[in-house]
């Protein structure tokens, strides 16, 4: 499994517990950040190749 896709989808969970639970704007914040690190991880994938 690529390392994006491992990324892609730990935000995906971060932002659904962020929105599930008490402390949800810091868990909704981490996990945007690391959708959009993992975005940027593919962007450069694919440059690559």
């Amino acid at each position: 499994m690529p390392s994006w896709l491992i990324l892609v989808l730990i935000g995906v969970v971060l932002v659904v517990l962020g929105v599930a639970t008490e402390i949800g704007q810091f868990l909704i914040w981490i996990g945007v950040i690391v959708l959009v690190a993992s975005l940027v991880i593919s962007l450069v994938n694919r440059r690559r190749t």
